[in-house]
């Protein structure tokens, strides 16, 4: 029993894991100031090529569920972190969008009936503690709609992550991603088109294999872990793990892009990790079983869009 909960950790990890090399797919593959053409690219392909491939439509309940848990997961959540992005420091944002698990852990004491623990809150915490030495730089402005974008990602997200576990699905993993993926891409359309404006004529190589690697390895495959892993898990711990994406984009950026590591970022990781696995041994007390599948960044929460604009310093989902 042990070993299959550490396997499913593990595959669930890979998410946020593959989540934090957005960043170096953004900055060095796709057209510049585009992350919510990129959003969009990422899940409708994505979501409508599950679809073909599981041939399952909704049904009842689940033609409005599934928009809901699309628009928190991927729609609502892609464009938040896109303003906040734009009105914050990469480091601030993704700081502000660690504080998911508590508000996911506060959830789920409401809604699914778990205890809220003090490991859990000390776990939260220390996360917090941990991405900000990794990302946050002396002197970073704030701004009110930013922080209230940034805030509000991590909230829809926990959102999305706590009501999967309480709506079951009646499909197999893959239909419901996809149902969600087609969602989430279809509502970020629109306001990719407002905001953004049409997509570019031309298109490179290089754009086409980071857009093509977005939506095949960071949708299709990523997403379908992650609501794996909320199937399985308590929510709270599936968003803990979601740390691991500002600690895989600073370690891409170290590696890849030659960026400098400094002894407090390493402590930060450290820490994280530390909160992490604190999180995932404690003892549950909840509900016995598991009530549903499916909730997924990013671009989760992403390192956060904010990426596009500073090195490494967040979840881009």
């Amino acid at each position: 029993m042990l070993s299959n909960r550490l396997a499913i950790v593990l595959l669930t990890a890979l998410a946020p894991a593959i989540w934090g090399s957005t960043y170096l797919v953004t900055t060095e593959l796709l057209p510049p100031g585009r992350p919510l053409l990129a959003g969009v690219i990422r899940a409708l392909p994505a979501g409508l090529l599950l679809i073909a491939v599981t041939r399952r439509l909704p049904k009842g309940s689940w033609w409005w569920r599934s928009l809901v848990l699309g628009a928190l997961n991927i729609g609502a959540f892609f464009a938040l972190l896109f303003i906040a992005a734009y009105r914050l420091p990469g480091g601030v944002a993704a700081t502000l969008g660690s504080v998911q698990p508590l508000i996911a852990a506060g959830l789920s004491a409401g809604l699914l009936g778990e205890r809220l623990s003090l490991r859990t809150v000390l776990s939260g915490i220390a996360g917090v503690a941990g991405v900000s030495l990794m990302v946050l730089r002396a002197g970073a402005q704030l701004d009110a709609l930013g922080v209230a974008a940034a805030l509000g990602g991590a909230v829809v997200m926990a959102t999305g992550v706590v009501l999967s576990k309480r709506w079951t699905s009646p499909a197999p993993l893959l239909a419901t991603t996809g149902w969600q993926l087609t969602a989430g891409g279809l509502l970020l359309l629109p306001v990719a088109l407002l905001v953004e404006g049409a997509p570019p004529t031309h298109l490179t190589g290089g754009n086409l294999l980071g857009y093509g690697y977005l939506s095949v390895i960071g949708a299709a495959v990523a997403y379908a872990l992650w609501f794996r892993g909320i199937r399985a898990l308590p929510p709270t711990s599936v968003t803990f793990l979601g740390l691991l994406s500002p600690v895989v984009a600073t370690a891409l950026g170290w590696l890849a892009l030659g960026q400098d590591l400094s002894p407090v970022q390493a402590l930060g990781a450290v820490i994280v990790l530390g909160s992490l696995v604190a999180a995932q041994t404690q003892r549950r007390t909840g509900p016995a079983a598991p009530q549903g599948p499916v909730s997924p960044a990013a671009q989760p929460a992403p390192a956060t869009a904010a990426a596009t604009r500073q090195p490494v310093h967040g979840r881009t989902r």
